[in-house]
């Protein structure tokens, strides 16, 4: 198990990845007034295999008929889709939510996974860096970190979620023994060899503490991971998903994990 910091690359670095077949699979829930933006950012990305993947739960506001109509914008016949959509018929975790989308980029062959909210907190520009530090650093996990050296939170956070957000994170670091600075963040950029290696069928985590599991595991199992900076952003428009029950589940699942050895 290894873990660094990688700062910015230089654009010849970034440059190498172009031809990367990269997945970016993004959750929505409830998302149509931010979703349209973020496509078009995630898609405008100079990675021209990039494929950009919703994983709708049956959003009531329309989300999931929205991204319909935006892959059929993006995506030209006979040729491999810019754009696809994965609609669930319910809605029951973030995490499971990730493992059916991570499942499906790797059938469709992707070489690279990259964990994405959709609104609008991950810099989206990063997954060029993230890319290009998976290649330098031969890493398996790159996590687009808010605890690095350069990395920062939005100040329209209140001072409250800051130390709710840094406590949790220092908490599953410590509970863990993790070396990574910010083992809860949802910024994740994945090598498709590390994910087939962690079998995302087996992993526990319905909700957020999905972040925490999947790092976790990868780690105890060898696979490199290094940090990137990043700025996270107040999210542009809508509410939190997060709830009493991912919160309760955030805090055992550390504990969970450490009590089995799990790897």
């Amino acid at each position: 198990m290894s873990q660094s910091s990688a700062g910015p690359e230089t654009p010849e670095n970034a440059a190498q990845g172009d031809a990367a077949r990269v997945t970016v699979v993004m959750p929505t829930y409830n998302e149509a007034a931010n979703l349209p933006r973020m496509a078009e950012a995630v898609l405008a990305l100079p990675l021209p295999a990039l494929q950009l993947k919703i994983v709708d739960d049956s959003s009531p506001d329309g989300t999931g008929e929205l991204a319909d109509e935006l892959a059929e914008k993006y995506n030209t016949a006979g040729e491999r889709p810019r754009m696809t959509v994965l609609h669930r018929t319910e809605k029951d975790g973030l995490g499971r939510a990730y493992v059916a989308g991570m499942s499906a980029a790797l059938e469709e062959d992707a070489e690279f996974v990259v964990q994405m909210d959709a609104d609008g907190s991950h810099p989206v520009e990063a997954v060029v860096r993230m890319l290009a530090a998976a290649r330098a650093e031969d890493a398996g996990l790159v996590v687009g970190s808010r605890y690095v050296e350069g990395g920062q939170l939005d100040e329209e956070w209140g001072r409250h979620r800051v130390l709710l957000s840094r406590f949790a994170n220092a908490y599953a670091r410590a509970v863990l023994g993790s070396d990574i600075r910010d083992i809860t963040a949802g910024y994740n950029l994945w090598s498709a060899a590390t994910l087939r290696d962690l079998d995302l069928a087996t992993l526990d985590s319905a909700g957020y503490s999905f972040q925490v599991e999947l790092k976790y595991k990868a780690t105890r199992a060898g696979h490199r991971a290094v940090e990137v900076p990043i700025r996270f952003e107040e999210r542009t428009e809508g509410a939190s998903k997060m709830t009493l029950r991912t919160q309760l589940e955030s805090a055992l699942v550390p504990l969970r994990l450490r009590m089995r050895g799990d790897h």
